[in-house]
């Protein structure tokens, strides 16, 4: 499961600059191993990280299971995403779930109208938010729901890969 990805680096010793998706941001150093990358990605073992006000650096090991202490090497780093076995994460709590979950569900309205499919999430700071998108080519709509339970989203079926919202198409 994406949990982060490498943004930058960091000095001349071969750290970089991480972006997290975990809640608290430095969660993500709890996982001694990460996925760098998808299609040509390798597991690198975390060496050192810390935790700075403007996000997270660290440094990794490459292919060969050393430290990178090399700023060059480390830049072939830069946009790969970090990702974790989803073995590695704990279960998320009752009536929580993890973004990457709610990736894919069908959305409707109470009254079964479509409304989309979550193709992406957001926070706006006071919650998070579907990114739904309905149609495709230039027809695509885009739409954004608040992620309320409650008052908002009535129900969520991960297994179904559905979710229903008080919320109409007109909206």
């Amino acid at each position: 499961m994406t949990l982060g990805r490498v943004a930058g680096v960091f000095g001349i010793k071969g750290w970089v600059k991480i972006v997290s998706n975990t809640r608290p941001a430095d969660n993500l150093l709890k996982y001694p191993q990460w996925w760098l990358g998808a299609e040509d990605g390798y597991l690198a073992t975390l060496v050192d990280a810390k935790a700075q006000v403007n996000g997270i650096i660290a440094q990794v090991t490459g292919r060969d299971g050393q430290p990178i202490a090399d700023r060059d090497i480390a830049a072939r780093l830069v946009g790969r995403d970090i990702a974790v076995d989803r073995s590695e994460l704990p279960p998320a709590p009752a009536g929580s779930y993890y973004w990457a979950d709610l990736l894919g569900c069908v959305v409707t309205s109470k009254e079964d109208e479509a409304l989309g499919t979550v193709t992406a999430m957001m926070e706006n700071g006071v919650q998070d938010v579907l990114v739904l998108t309905d149609g495709e080519g230039e027809a695509a709509k885009e739409r954004l729901i608040p992620f309320v339970q409650g008052p908002i989203i009535v129900s969520v079926d991960i297994d179904a890969k559905r979710i229903v919202a008080d919320w109409s198409p007109d909206y």
